[in-house]
């Protein structure tokens, strides 16, 4: 009930910060169990979303979010859950497995990290590693603005074609095959944005933490 209540107000809210605009919902599952991935530009990504997804949406979010008790329980109820970065705690990846194999559906962002100008960055692991051992279909997703994000910026979320698990390529879940899936499905990502920022760019200058 929180969450149902909680996505209609930040689907106001957002209606009135934004122009919003939602491309691809035909590609949208209606039931749960597989995982949408996207290019990752704001801490209001997730809500983003989500707002046209009709099962929740469950994603990781920065365990600094949740120090404080009154916004953690806030983020906590919009379906986030805490991640440690950089600390090799695998306990969130354990407990995102167990959601997609619950039959939830699972927001990850594999860059890892804001990309501050919008071009994509080089992808992480952690997407590719649940898919492999999930064996969950992916959404991909692009969030696409011009420039920073800006009272009544125009904001277009695109929802791709479904990626079914078989063609990432993962049989072994070996580092190699893992690598390989990470770039697959950053590009069916990339491959959504505007093509002024579909030219991937690794470097460290181009990302932001959260």
């Amino acid at each position: 009930m929180f969450y149902k209540i909680a996505r209609f107000v930040t689907y106001i809210l957002i209606r009135f910060l934004f122009r919003m605009e939602y491309d691809g919902l035909e590609n949208l599952p209606t039931s749960g169990g597989f995982m949408v991935c996207s290019n990752h530009r704001t801490n209001l990504d997730p809500l983003f979303i989500a707002q046209k997804v009709k099962p929740q949406l469950f994603f990781m979010a920065k365990e600094e979010l949740f120090s404080n008790w009154f916004a953690g329980m806030i983020i906590r109820g919009l379906g986030a859950f805490p991640v440690s970065r950089g600390s090799g705690d695998t306990t969130a990846i354990d407990y995102a497995m167990e959601l997609v194999q619950s039959g939830k559906v699972l927001a990850m962002f594999p860059e890892g990290t804001r990309s501050t100008d919008g071009i994509p960055l080089r992808p992480k692991s952690g997407a590719a590693l649940v898919a492999a051992k999930t064996k969950a279909d992916i959404i991909p997703v692009a969030i696409c603005f011009e420039g920073k994000l800006r009272f009544r910026s125009r904001i277009t979320v695109r929802y791709g074609k479904l990626i079914p698990n078989g063609e990432l390529g993962i049989t072994t879940g070996a580092p190699r095959e893992i690598k390989t899936a990470s770039k697959k499905l950053m590009a069916r990502i990339t491959e959504l944005l505007p093509p002024m920022l579909a030219a991937p760019a690794p470097t460290s200058s181009q990302q932001e933490e959260e």
